[in-house]
């Protein structure tokens, strides 16, 4: 019976440690999928009205249609950000929010915070950016957060599928992708 025990412990403690590698290797292999970002992005260019193709939802942007977003390079050290939808239906009261953006050192200009409300800042990250920057998808590190944008109210179809594919590819989950409703 010694030897049972024994033997019980010793399935116990290899069982034990078993889930405690998996755990440490599920915490491993999440923390290796970091968001990526464009390797640069020319503020220039990227500057001028974007209309939202589709996003995550999110509270502050709740009954919002035909949303767009207007970036502003300033000669200090920051961008003007301006962003507008109009609320309970395409032709419904336009709502308007002022920001700033603040581009992250050494991103390449990929990564800013963004600021509507001091001192809060929040992570503006370019994932994802045509060319001729006539498209763009914006996130946050975190994933919880997802914007897909175009220089124009409506985005070719094929290019949106090539979006999406990477975007799921990066682990992204596109059932909580809505279309934006534009003008």
């Amino acid at each position: 019976m010694n030897s049972s025990l024994s033997k019980q412990n010793k399935f116990q403690i290899i069982s034990f440690i078993a889930f405690i590698i998996s755990i440490l290797l599920i915490i491993i292999s999440a923390k290796a999928e970091v968001l990526q970002t464009v390797n640069s992005v020319d503020l220039n260019k990227y500057a001028g009205k974007w209309y939202e193709i589709a996003s995550y939802p999110q509270s502050f942007q709740k009954g919002c249609y035909a949303t767009t977003a207007e970036y502003t390079p300033t000669k200090a050290d920051y961008i003007i950000v301006e962003n507008k939808c109009n609320k309970g239906s395409l032709k419904g009261k336009q709502s308007y929010i002022k920001g700033k953006a603040f581009v992250q050192k050494n991103s390449g200009n990929a990564k800013l915070k963004v600021q509507f409300f001091w001192p809060f800042k929040g992570d503006y990250w370019i994932i994802d950016l045509a060319d001729d920057y006539s498209y763009a998808v914006i996130s946050h590190p975190n994933k919880q957060y997802l914007w897909i944008l175009s220089r124009t109210p409506k985005m070719n179809n094929n290019t949106y599928e090539q979006i999406l594919n990477r975007l799921q590819k990066a682990g992204f989950n596109l059932n909580k992708l809505k279309i934006t409703p534009q003008i």
